[in-house]
């Protein structure tokens, strides 16, 4: 007899169909699961999200608020063109990727094809400018320029343009009043990138895809208050396109003011002194090398003395910021950022390095009281200073005998601050040290060097302090390319890495002895020789340097100023404060290594004071330095490879407190003339309607020197060592 069930299916075939069953019936379950998942767990959230596929946001970009200069003259506004614009998005959808449109608007635009598509392609690292860095969803201007009549044209016939706008639009631009660009303080602006969306997608402040944002200068510190926000519009749309209703508004904000301590004519002033001080000293020979002085970069500082904030600043090479607005050519990318153009974009005022040469003898002083020295004993001026067989001199060699402190920041003398910093190595156990003081090097960092001032502008840099800690460090990611490189007996700089290989994490004698007189490892930067010297004058207080003064309400009503904040005080008494001043004022007198550049100043009514610094540079032609101040206001100044301190940057300087003040060369006030007789206290007025009534700035003439008696333009009689200093 047969073992087939009477159904006629085997024990196997009936496994088989219970295990379909079984699949089956889980599938089933699986699917119910997800349907109510769907639509009871996360039904309301799913109806949102399908709900707002059908929802379209227009966006029209706030204003971005205005940057003024103290008196309320426009550095940065903003101005309405027509703007022609291309949706990628649009363009990617049709057969062609927008080919055929982009020829057409070339075609109305006067432009080139390519010139149209090379707008509207994507950044990436294999992509060369122009080309779109900010968002690919949002609008891409391709032109800020458009004719009415070209703008006419493109909307009459939009069937030939899909994807393409043209609208009035807000545009950036940067009004250089009186020829003050302003370049570097300012900084300019880009599209937001889908990155940066993101990080500020839950911030109170969150970026839209029409933002243009602050890549450098103020424009990026205050990029939020200035920006505003977006207006946006909300509208409900069939599967069409078309609007069935408006479902929301968010209402937008004009960004505010930013009123800065800029002032437009001081700010003029600066950058043409600095130019033509750069260009007169190319004409000049080194007498070291015998080639003329290159004079490749520069930058000077006008501060506030008693509050820190920034009256002007200037940098060399410096640069259009308006090559920004509405995207930067390739052409003009490349020359900002190439070798040959020596980066423009370098805010030299707080990135540019430097030795500080004598201009950092006043830490040294200071450093040398601390340690117990008296201000006003007497130290060697030799004409040099040995060390293990090597000779360190004086400026030409000359030596002034046994003077005081004071006296050798007045004749600017190596040797005394040479043997000052020797004695201070032994006396902290030279290679041995043990519970060393290192005065000279503490008084450096509590003066805020080494470190960032806090100025408001992005990118600061530190410079360098190059103490015992720094040494160690420096030596450790240094050693094995040394060691690599190093040959004993070989070539000089062979030698020197050998040396380096073997005891670079020594701090040696002659470290300190170079590092007295503001050279060897040393490098500062401007802003903090400016912070440092403003706190000379004030009586001993180091100030938060400060571009921003004040920000304004679209409409007026609200002010949010920006108070001077200190960071710490010099660390001297005040008897060595004012040991510093007297000394700083001998170097205008008579004798001092920058009288020659002040003959006539009126020291009774506006005392002078000041101190130069030549700091050599290893395989580059000296540096040029100047700090000086007077009660109301410090000015630094630097040219690399400008030779002397007084010699390229005095005159400038000079020219540059002459039109502060009112002065002629002989020292006659003309009050009328005067740019700033103190700093400038009140808030430019912003009417309800956001205007503001600003002063004419008229162009920066310099005094013509034809006007001048010869012995007027040289001013006393020097010593030759006193020019060179």
């Amino acid at each position: 007899m047969s073992n087939v069930p009477e159904t006629g299916r085997t024990s196997r075939v009936q496994i088989r169909l219970v295990m379909i069953q079984v699949l089956v019936l889980s599938m089933f379950l699986t699917l119910g699961g997800r349907l109510w998942y769907l639509q009871i767990r996360n039904g309301d959230e799913y109806y949102h999200e399908a709900k707002s596929n059908h929802v379209q946001r227009v966006v029209q970009p706030a204003v971005r608020g205005s940057i003024l200069d103290a008196r309320g003259v426009p550095l940065a506004d903003n101005e309405t063109r027509l703007v022609v614009s291309a949706s990628r998005t649009a363009l990617m959808k049709m057969k062609d990727k927008g080919k055929g449109v982009m020829t057409r608007l070339a075609d109305v635009l006067d432009m080139t094809p390519k010139e149209v598509m090379d707008k509207v392609r994507l950044c990436d690292s294999q992509t060369p400018a122009p080309c779109w860095n900010g968002s690919p969803y949002q609008p891409i201007p391709v032109t800020l320029e458009a004719t009415t009549q070209q703008a006419l044209q493109l909307r009459e016939r939009p069937e030939d343009f899909p994807g393409i706008t043209a609208e009035p639009t807000a545009v950036r631009r940067y009004p250089a009043p009186g020829g003050a660009r302003t370049a570097q303080v300012l900084g300019y602006l880009s599209p937001v990138t889908d990155e940066e969306i993101q990080k500020a997608k839950d911030s109170d402040s969150p970026h839209l895809r029409s933002d243009q944002v602050g890549r450098s200068g103020i424009e990026r510190t205050y990029d939020r208050q200035l920006r505003g926000k977006a207006e946006v519009t909300s509208y409900e749309v069939d599967n069409l396109g078309r609007v069935m209703g408006q479902t929301k508004s968010d209402r937008g904000v004009a960004g505010s003011t930013l009123v800065t301590s800029i002032d437009a004519r001081v700010q003029a002033v600066a950058e043409y002194e600095l130019q033509d001080a750069m260009k007169v000293v190319r004409n000049e020979t080194d007498n070291i090398t015998g080639r003329k002085y290159e004079a490749d970069s520069g930058a000077v500082v006008v501060m506030e003395a008693k509050t820190g904030r920034i009256v002007a600043m200037a940098s060399q090479p410096d640069y259009d910021p308006n090559t920004w607005v509405g995207g930067i050519s390739g052409k003009d990318y490349a020359r900002l950022t190439s070798k040959g153009s020596n980066y423009p974009l370098l805010n030299r005022g707080i990135q540019g390095m430097a030795p500080a040469g004598s201009i950092f003898k006043v830490v040294s002083a200071s450093a040398a009281v601390r340690a117990g020295y008296k201000f006003d004993d007497k130290y060697n001026c030799s004409s040099s200073y040995s060390l293990g067989g090597r000779s360190f001199a004086n400026f030409e060699s000359k030596g002034h005998g046994p003077i005081t402190l004071g006296d050798a920041l007045k004749f600017s003398c190596n040797t005394v601050f040479y043997a000052l910093g020797h004695k201070e190595w032994q006396r902290d156990g030279g290679l041995s040290p043990k519970n060393a003081h290192d005065w000279f090097y503490r008084t450096a960092r509590e003066f805020g060097l080494g470190s960032e001032t806090g100025i408001d502008l992005p990118n600061e840099v530190t410079g360098r302090i190059p103490d015992r800690k720094w040494k160690q460090n420096f030596w450790k990611a240094n050693k094995n390319a040394w060691c690599k490189q190093g040959k004993r007996g070989g070539t000089y700089v062979e030698q020197i890495a050998y040396e380096s290989c073997l005891e670079g994490n020594q701090l040696k004698a002659y470290d300190s002895i170079n590092f007295a007189i503001g050279q060897g490892d040393v490098l500062v930067t401007p802003i903090q020789m400016a912070t440092a010297y403003s706190a000379i004058s004030n009586g001993g207080t180091l100030y938060n340097p400060t571009v921003g003064k004040a920000v304004i309400s679209p409409d007026g009503k609200h002010i949010e100023m920006i108070k001077p904040q200190s960071h710490g005080r010099l660390p001297i008494d005040a008897k060595t404060v004012s040991d510093l001043d007297k000394g700083l004022r001998s170097v205008v007198e008579p004798g001092g290594t920058a009288a020659w550049r002040f003959g006539g100043w009126p020291m009774d009514k506006i005392p002078m004071h000041a101190k130069t610094g030549t700091a050599q540079v290893y395989g580059k032609q000296t540096t040029s330095w100047l700090a000086t101040y007077t009660k109301d206001f410090t000015i630094v100044m630097t040219i690399s490879q400008g030779g002397t301190g007084s010699g390229a940057s005095g005159p400038a300087v000079r020219n540059l407190y002459n039109a502060i003040y009112g002065l002629t060369m002989d020292g006659k006030q003309d009050l009328k003339k005067a740019l700033l007789l103190g700093p400038e206290a009140k808030l430019p007025r912003i009417e309800p309607d956001g205007s503001i009534i600003s002063p004419e700035i008229r162009p920066y003439v310099p005094a013509s020197p034809e006007d001048l008696e010869p012995a007027v333009l040289a001013g006393p009689p020097a010593p030759p060592a006193a020019r060179q200093d």
